[in-house]
């Protein structure tokens, strides 16, 4: 099952969604993405796990312990443009979570300026329009 951008809007700082970007840790960061990205960084209040190192997991605990969340929990995964987010949904779902693809991933994030972005050097103000639960 997929998401689209306009309910993760609605949903950025909703407890009760954990939004992972499974990209690089320059990705996320915005330090080294893809050059065809207008836009560095990673999706406000998104947690930051490497689809490679959740793919080294050999066991369902172990999935559970990288990821720290309870079986059952509600996860949006994303990348750049959804691929690596797709398996890390299959791997996800397969431990037990609730988890969906983001489709657009990054690549669409990006482009959409009304949309908030975070970096490692903090978070601009969200974008005119939009709603954080969390602020």
């Amino acid at each position: 099952m997929n998401v689209e951008a306009a309910e993760l809007v609605d949903r950025l700082g909703d407890p009760e969604l954990t939004v992972l970007d499974v990209r690089s840790e320059a990705e996320y960061n915005g330090s080294g993405g893809a050059g065809c990205d207008p836009r560095q960084g990673h999706i406000p209040g998104a947690r930051h796990l490497e689809l490679g190192l959740l793919a080294q997991c050999e066991t369902v605990e172990r999935v559970r312990e990288v990821v720290g969340l309870p079986a059952g929990a509600e996860i949006v995964a994303y990348c750049h443009s959804g691929s690596r987010s797709a398996l890390a949904v299959q791997i996800l779902s397969a431990a037990g979570y609730e988890a969906r693809n983001y489709v657009g991933s990054w690549h669409e994030w990006s482009r959409r300026d009304e949309l908030p972005i975070e970096t490692d050097g903090g978070s601009p103000a969200p974008a005119e329009g939009v709603t954080m639960k969390d602020q």
